[in-house]
């Protein structure tokens, strides 16, 4: 079981108005709610300023496990990977 790298799909995610944490994610019309955060990753400082930096989320959700970014400098989520065998107890 491991995670398959897909081609970043754009989705609107509503996140905690806190710590930033994704709560809900959009996908085209299926809203899916995030049970649980697996992990973080700041990439602040992996990447060029030209490009700028991201955040890495690995959720679950009903449906399966997704690999979510958040590009701060245009302020936007895609799914980069998912893998539906680990579907959230």
């Amino acid at each position: 079981m491991a995670m398959i790298r897909v081609e970043p799909v754009q989705v609107q995610v509503r996140a905690d108005w806190f710590d930033g944490r994704p709560r809900e994610i959009t996908w085209q019309t299926r809203r899916l709610p995030v049970t649980r955060v697996v992990g973080v990753r700041d990439e602040t400082a992996a990447f060029p300023v030209i490009v700028g930096p991201r955040t890495i989320f690995e959720v679950d959700t009903p449906v399966a496990r997704l690999t979510l970014s958040y590009r701060h400098r245009t302020r936007r989520w895609a799914i980069e990977g998912m893998d539906e065998r680990r579907r959230a107890a």
